[in-house]
């Protein structure tokens, strides 16, 4: 069962969104407690770090991550087949989205030529390189696709401003666009290239930009697919090369979160949750924020503001747009995707990759 058909149900029996909680119970809690929801593994066979996850119905989904691999199942993961571009083995991918089961499009992070883009549209039988960066300035980190033909990717800045790269034909073509409308960057400001969700959209023309590691963490908001940019000052703490926000997730053009935090796992990360109720203008800390660093975040598809964020340490639900979080899975996983139809996915280290369910 899907998360939103169980919090439906809670709902059709009077429950209200507080009593909702219940389904956040930790994964050490009674057995008797048939409400919480748990990550159910679907083994992969694989133990490369998946820190790409696009997520397309209960039965489809796809992984990227280190080592050139990509990963792709049909049948809700009882099994994952290996549809790696060939000749990618000293890639490190760290995004993809797909839009169904056979179109997908693969994002390879790195300094120079290390960063480049693969695109399939057969399954991942066959493999395109669309983009390979000839700029040894540029390292590009994330991407984001409005619908099936127009997308971006971001770059760290390259002279003094984030780069931009745009296609309009689903990825088959790229190009870097104008910087004109992109504010300066920050002394030491870069993306975070740790779920994949450095870079979200939402609608057909709004998109944001997560970032750290200098001074400020700050979100940067395009609301014309990337050609004009205004920056936001987050409360996720920044100041040093590992901090900042790492993920953001926005429901409509409206009501947004970020995640984040210090992700040296010996360091804390307090203030690891921002929210914003206006599009990304402005942010406010999470009254009860994750409570350590997390790197991916994903709405659920319910009536309700409902959201997921994953770490290294744990998963956390929101039911109140990211202002409390409460962790019901103390497992390790990088990145999150939710679908449509309700369900949702995570994986990350070791091979892991896991479906939403009841406990």
């Amino acid at each position: 069962m899907t998360l939103t058909r169980l919090l439906r149900r809670a709902v059709s029996f009077g429950l209200c969104a507080a009593a909702l909680a219940t389904a956040a119970t930790p994964a050490g809690a009674a057995d008797h407690d048939r409400s919480r929801i748990v990550w159910q593994s679907t083994p992969t066979g694989s133990e490369v770090r998946f820190r790409g996850l696009a997520a397309v119905s209960g039965s489809t989904a796809w992984l990227a991550g280190s080592k050139g691999t990509v990963l792709r199942t049909v049948d809700g993961g009882r099994a994952w087949r290996n549809v790696s571009p060939p000749g990618a083995g000293e890639l490190e991918f760290r995004d993809v989205e797909a839009f169904d089961a056979r179109h997908a499009v693969v994002l390879a992070i790195g300094e120079g030529e290390a960063s480049r883009v693969f695109r399939t549209e057969d399954g991942g039988a066959t493999w395109k390189e669309s983009f390979r960066n000839t700029d040894p300035k540029a390292f590009y980190d994330c991407m984001t696709f409005f619908d099936r033909r127009h997308g971006l990717a971001m770059s760290d800045p390259v002279d003094g401003k984030f780069r931009i790269l745009a296609t309009g034909d689903g990825g088959r073509t790229w190009r870097v666009l104008p910087s004109g409308g992109m504010p300066p960057a920050q002394t030491g400001e870069a993306g975070f290239a740790a779920s994949g969700q450095c870079l979200v959209s939402s609608g057909r023309r709004d998109v944001w930009m997560a970032t750290g590691g200098a001074a400020t963490a700050r979100i940067l908001h395009s609301r014309d697919r990337g050609r004009t940019w205004r920056a936001a000052e987050s409360t996720i703490p920044a100041g040093d090369p590992a901090k900042g926000v790492f993920a953001v997730a926005f429901r409509g053009r409206g009501l947004g979160v970020a995640v984040g935090g210090d992700y040296r796992p010996d360091q804390a990360s307090p203030q690891a949750g921002a929210v914003s109720g206006n599009g990304g203008r402005t942010w406010k800390q999470a009254q009860t924020p994750p409570p350590a660093y997390r790197s991916g975040v994903a709405w659920l598809p319910t009536p309700w503001p409902a959201a997921i964020a994953v770490g290294p340490a744990g998963s956390d639900l929101t039911l109140d747009a990211g202002r409390t979080w409460r962790t019901f899975d103390t497992g390790s996983f990088d990145t999150v995707d939710c679908t449509r139809d309700g369900s949702c996915w995570a994986a990350g280290e070791k091979g892991r990759a896991a479906r939403l369910t009841r406990g």
